[in-house]
């Protein structure tokens, strides 16, 4: 038999002002669901919130529009029809055998995927691959583990510009307001991304012939530093303009140089410029990864509010 609660005064307080934590207010929010008692001390803590006024018009309108549209009243005679169906119906339904509920087998997290793991991203990623292969086995060019390390960096900060954010998600305004919504969600949606394109590109490097590039593992830690970057940047600037920023600035820091570079074929100068950016700074990579982190942390409260970013 499940146990019966009620929210306490404390926690109804701390989420009618937002302190309230998310996993805590979801909880909260599911139990309001069926609970009729904790609903209207709820309704009624968060109506006595400075927000309190707003909601309060919001409700008038609501109901003067449902008023302005509902239609006349029925007479006595269509009346008493409509209770001889609502009792046959409510008949019928006691007498049809129940079927019990399954809950889904699927994580709940996997709903909130959405754009992840969809889109132009996605092909983007299977084009690059493929691609990649294609130039390697069919045409034979030596250099394309070099070309492909040069992209691989960028595509998981791609992947995060067209996961999340009101640009990419037609609900995006529905999930930002849940508590499921703002930064946790968009770790979950840049966790599947990573979880898709790390072992894709990096299985794809390890197929082609070195031809002087790095390993084709040595690009993840500074694939990974640069979506959290991007990530802690979205904060201020909005995804799109983070992701941009980011993937510019890491293939101009490749492409420059190697471009200024006359001495040689140019992929070798390409291939010189990874190994400076990937051999012995690896470790510096890891601290960026965690100082981006940090930052992250520090400013989740910022993924609330990115609506016109």
């Amino acid at each position: 038999m499940t146990a019966i609660w009620h929210a306490s005064d404390d926690l109804t307080l701390r989420y009618a002002d937002g302190s309230l934590p998310e996993t805590e207010a979801w909880s909260l929010e599911k139990h309001l669901e069926t609970c009729t008692t904790c609903a209207t001390r709820v309704s009624a803590a968060v109506r006595n919130t400075a927000a309190g006024p707003a909601l309060a018009e919001i409700r008038d309108l609501v109901l003067a529009e449902v008023g302005d549209s509902a239609p006349t009243a029925p007479t006595t005679r269509a009346m008493g029809a409509r209770r001889s169906d609502m009792r046959g119906s409510a008949a019928s339904a006691r007498r049809a055998p129940t079927r019990p509920h399954r809950p889904s087998r699927l994580h709940p997290a996997l709903w909130s995927l959405g754009p992840a793991l969809r889109g132009t991203w996605l092909l983007a990623l299977l084009a690059v691959s493929l691609t990649a292969l294609l130039l390697d086995r069919a045409a034979g060019y030596e250099a394309t583990r070099t070309l492909l390390l040069t992209l691989a960096p960028v595509v998981p900060v791609a992947g995060v510009a067209l996961s999340y954010g009101p640009h990419a998600d037609p609900l995006y305004e529905i999930t930002a307001a849940t508590p499921s919504g703002g930064l946790r969600l968009a770790l979950t949606r840049t966790a599947a991304v990573l979880a898709v394109s790390l072992p894709a590109l990096t299985v794809t490097g390890a197929a082609l012939p070195a031809s002087g590039a790095p390993g084709a593992a040595d690009w993840l830690l500074p694939g990974l530093a640069l979506t959290l970057g991007s990530l802690a940047l979205a904060s201020y600037v909005g995804c799109r303009t983070a992701t941009a920023v980011i993937g510019g600035s890491w293939l101009a820091a490749v492409l420059v140089p190697a471009v200024a570079d006359h001495g040689g074929p140019f992929t070798a100068r390409l291939a010189g410029q990874l190994s400076a950016r990937f051999d012995g700074t690896q470790a510096g990579w890891a601290a960026a990864a965690v100082a981006c982190a940090a930052l992250l942390a520090v400013r989740r409260g910022a993924y609330d509010h990115l609506e016109n970013r």
